[in-house]
């Protein structure tokens, strides 16, 4: 690994990127050899600060002085958001590629990924701001600004698109990026936990020098690389539908576009609020029902139905459970990878205890505090999701058996219900 040459293409790509461009497009390069030499290192850094924020310089909080995260915890953030950087870059290579010809460029997944890499730049060194707290927010908005044009102006030189087409492409990918970065964070933030079959596929052992790169179909990045493929087909419907002039053509085939990434291949209609209502009962625990909401919702065309409930009094020291069903609708496909990537997790504290394990072919996530706080979570046919959320209950065993007490049978029944494949 060659520092300076590292360092000299950063500084360049950062201060004369309209010189920088061509010169990255000419240069001989294997997927390989971009993570192995560029993305590994530098996607390291946000994580990294991000340790160091949280859990060695600590926060400041108004009234209550600096408040650190646990060592183990914020280390396994940092695993965490190492990758799901490592993943975006991968995913939006292929997106890039799959788009290519809708904006007369020429499909290359090695200069798709040369954009991905060296547009990135900016977010991921400027993250080192991050340290100074309150300005954290700031340079992360100004990496993201200056990571847009980078890609703007980079696309003419490495997809070889048209100039004046090179805003519109730059603008679709980044979309389907920003999406696919909150959606895959949020679902691996939420289970904290890794296995070494996903570490191994992206820590270096699936970088192995070769000219085709073709991740294990059994693996974490098996499941991504399908999700592109998908995503590739879908785009020759937007190709056409943009030749066609068809506004409502256009718009379909974007959907189409987005669904084939986050769906696992397939347009998914959220379960509409009547049908979760059934499975919300009125009781839970003995305890009667004294709140209840249902709404479905379309983020970005992302369909997504929650159903929320409280059970208890609300009198101080008396029991009380929250129950959400949320049904994932059209991230069911992101959904279906993180459980495919058999995350598990299990830490023991003074104060109580957490894990994250595999039940029945199921995701369950359990969380217990001595002050009678819990969590009981499970993921059913990789799209709904229902948590049962306790205070002042006995054990983590009442929130087992609240939920278990819900027709958990019956909503996994519907996994299938509102998809449309194709």
């Amino acid at each position: 690994m060659d520092f300076n040459k590292l360092i000299a293409r950063v500084k360049n790509i950062l201060l004369t990127p309209k010189t920088e461009w061509p010169v990255i497009a000419a240069e001989a390069e294997t997927v390989p050899s971009l993570f192995t030499n560029y993305i590994l290192i530098l996607a390291a850094i946000p994580a990294v600060i991000a340790f160091l924020s949280y859990s060695v310089i600590g926060v400041s909080v108004p009234f209550a002085g600096t408040i650190r995260l646990g060592f183990g915890f914020g280390l396994g953030q940092l695993i965490v958001s190492y990758i799901v950087g490592l993943a975006v870059c991968y995913l939006m290579m292929l997106i890039i590629d799959a788009l290519a010809p809708t904006f007369g460029g020429e499909k290359n997944q090695v200069q798709a990924l040369k954009s991905v890499a060296y547009s990135s730049t900016a977010g991921w060194v400027i993250s080192v701001l991050g340290l100074l707290g309150p300005l954290a927010w700031l340079a992360m908005l100004a990496g993201a600004i200056y990571g847009i044009y980078l890609l703007y102006i980079g696309l003419p030189s490495t997809m070889k698109c048209p100039p004046e087409k090179a805003g519109g492409y730059a603008a679709a990918a980044i979309i389907i990026g920003f999406v696919l970065k909150l959606v895959l964070a949020a679902i691996l933030m939420a289970v904290t936990g890794l296995n070494g079959a996903m570490s191994g596929a992206m820590g270096g052992g699936a970088f192995k020098a070769s000219s085709t790169f073709a991740p294990d179909k059994d693996s974490a990045l098996g499941q991504l690389a399908a999700m592109g493929q998908r995503a590739e087909a879908a785009s020759k419907k937007l190709e056409a539908a943009q030749k066609s002039g068809d506004a409502n053509a256009q718009a379909a085939a974007a959907g189409q576009m987005l669904g084939a990434v986050l769906g696992g291949g397939s347009a998914v209609e959220a379960l509409a609020p009547d049908a979760l209502k059934p499975f919300v009962p009125d009781t839970l625990a003995g305890l009667p029902r004294t709140s209840f909401s249902v709404q479905k919702q379309a983020p970005i065309g992302m369909q997504v139905s929650i159903a929320e409930a409280h059970y208890g009094n609300n009198s101080e020291g008396s029991p009380g459970y929250d129950l959400t069903i949320t049904d994932a609708g059209g991230a069911k496909g992101l959904m279906a990878l993180a459980g495919f990537g058999a995350l598990e997790k299990e830490e023991q504290t003074d104060h109580g205890y957490e894990k994250t394990y595999h039940q029945n072919g199921r995701l369950v996530h359990e969380e217990w505090n001595n002050a009678g706080n819990g969590e009981y979570t499970i993921v059913l046919g990789d799209r709904f999701v229902v948590a049962v959320k306790g205070s002042r209950v006995p054990n983590v065993d009442a929130l087992k058996a609240a939920l278990g007490g819900l027709n958990l049978a019956g909503l996994e029944a519907l996994k299938s219900q509102g998809v449309k494949n194709g």
